[in-house]
């Protein structure tokens, strides 16, 4: 499937460690660990601004790492799923199949195994994809141990031989997006087998409203069949994955599903309890991030107790950007709307912007929109990226990125040769300092409203593609996108929306997600 890959000794000179190694000896690969959050507005880390929610250990990647400012990810999970393990932007609809979710929730009742619900997946998808060299596969062809802890990667459901023949040599965790909307499951999945979770019973793993009522808070704090939280398994996992393999050069991706909603946590932490700023579910949710936060600190300190920390890059980031899970009537609703007139958003001439909206956390970062939009707010995210003894400590860039970059960006890092043009850069050169300048021309993304694209300049050509309305915006200038210039500037409006339509294939409804369109039917079984 590669072509070759490159001996490490060939690229030894790339591999700046601050570790002492005896003259002549080989030094190991550096391990990778890429921790992606779910729905992680950046404005919810402290580093960011955020006032309310204090991050300290991710801020101490952030100080002692690389940040990068002009990042895009993807409008909401499965497409940036995809798109960050594949290479390709998510206007690439051709490139991976999106399985409907609550396919394994039929194992509960007993009807069908979860064997028989995989083999029904793996029938549904086919093998079209296999030939697209996935992130796991480039680790796995460079000699590294593979594992996944956390929430299933692109689809709503997952096969378990997909997992195989995504390169994961060992998985934990969900394999069903609805189940994962739940933090109590009754089962998880362990390469290719049914684990029983004890003590948590709950067909619904616990999924709670949203909206906050008296109703929902007695609910959500109802904890019958709700005995183990699924977060603290994927720690005390990825903690084992790492000390097995300390040995060996490992790739770790966990995929969390913190902050993602509806709001579910143990307990509220002490930083909340008596902060009047907050509403109760608002303690809870900032208690979400507070545990994302800590767990990474957890981590870090593991690596730092087996001595692999100066050998070991840290990758965070997130999938898209910031989520409302904390509606409450006279607070802030969802769907999102103008709490001072009531009206709701049209996202074309009015949008989200939190201080109009009642986001209290600011968790935009003061951008227009959120997840599933084709305003900054939903598309820019956090990427930090510590390499101990490469990466400069605290310095932020503005180069033009993408989540499609991190899979080139390893692949470089590696010397495994891509057979395949992918959509992304290779950052290494960034990371490095040997070509700083490295960046994008422009990215592509797709939403729910349409495409978009972004120039290295700070063009922005937005697709409303419901309307066919094409809107301009100049981001160095406007950081909130407030003031359309599409009327000013035909030009510079038909020439990005050529480099768009080209990035579709031809037909701009591959940026605009439905669905109806781009995700298949819930798959059939026999009971």
């Amino acid at each position: 499937m590669l072509k070759k890959i490159v001996l490490f000794s060939a690229v030894i000179a790339l591999f700046h460690f601050g570790n002492s190694a005896k003259a002549g000896e080989r030094k190991q690969k550096p391990n990778v660990i890429f921790i992606y959050a779910d729905d992680l507005g950046r404005g919810m880390l402290s580093f960011e601004g955020q006032e309310i929610v204090k991050t300290p250990n991710i801020d101490k990647l952030a100080d002692r790492g690389l940040r990068f400012n002009q990042v895009r990810g993807c409008m909401f999970c499965a497409p940036a799923r995809a798109s960050l393990l594949t290479g390709y932007h998510d206007c690439r609809t051709d490139k991976w199949k999106i399985t409907s979710g609550g396919a394994y929730k039929k194992v509960f009742a007993g009807k069908v195994t979860a064997d028989e619900v995989s083999q029904a997946l793996d029938k549904q998808v086919g093998r079209s994809g296999d030939s697209i060299v996935t992130m796991a596969e480039v680790f796995k062809k460079a000699g590294y141990v593979t594992g996944q802890v956390g929430k299933l990667e692109w689809g709503f459901s997952v096969s378990f031989e997909e997992m195989k023949r995504h390169g994961w040599d060992y998985y934990y965790g969900y394999l069903d997006h609805v189940m994962a909307h739940g933090f109590y499951p009754a089962y998880m999945f362990e390469n290719g087998k049914k684990v029983d979770v004890p003590g948590n019973t709950r067909e619904d793993c616990g999924k709670t409203i949203e909206r906050e009522t008296p109703e929902a808070f007695k609910e959500r704090w109802n904890m019958e069949g709700r005995a183990v939280y699924s977060q603290n398994l994927f720690l005390d996992k990825i903690l084992g994955f790492i000390r097995e393999n300390k040995d060996h050069p490992f790739f770790l991706y966990h995929p969390t599903q913190l902050p993602h909603g509806p709001v579910a946590v143990p307990a509220v932490h002490p930083d909340f309890v008596n902060d009047d700023r907050l509403t109760q579910i608002e303690k809870e949710y900032a208690s979400m991030v507070k545990m994302l936060d800590e767990h990474v600190g957890v981590i870090v300190q593991e690596l730092k107790k087996l001595k692999l920390d100066k050998n070991t890059i840290i990758v965070f980031s997130s999938d898209n950007g910031h989520e409302i899970y904390y509606a409450q009537e006279g607070r802030i609703l969802k769907p999102v709307r103008n709490m001072e007139t009531g009206e709701r958003f049209d996202n074309i001439t009015t949008k989200f912007y939190s201080e109009i909206g009642g986001d209290v956390f600011n968790g935009n970062d003061g951008m227009a929109g959120l997840k599933y939009d084709n305003w900054e707010g939903g598309l820019r995210v956090p990427l930090i990226i510590k390499w101990p003894g490469v990466t400069p400590k605290g310095k932020a860039v503005n180069n033009l990125v993408a989540n499609y970059d991190l899979l080139p960006t390893f692949a470089d890092l590696l010397g495994v040769e891509l057979h395949e043009q992918k959509d992304g850069i290779s950052l290494l050169p960034v990371l490095t300092g040997k070509g700083a300048e490295t960046e994008h021309n422009y990215t592509v993304n797709a939403s729910m409203y349409g495409g978009t694209i972004v120039t290295k300049e700070g063009w922005k050509l937005r697709h409303y593609y419901p309307k066919d309305i094409f809107q301009l915006y100049y981001l160095p200038d406007d950081y909130k996108e407030e003031n359309d210039l599409a009327a000013k500037y035909p030009d510079k409006v038909d020439e990005l929306k050529q480099l768009l339509l080209k990035e579709c294939n031809g037909d701009l409804s591959r940026g605009y997600f439905t669905y109806q369109k781009f995700v298949l039917p819930m798959v059939q079984m026999e009971p």
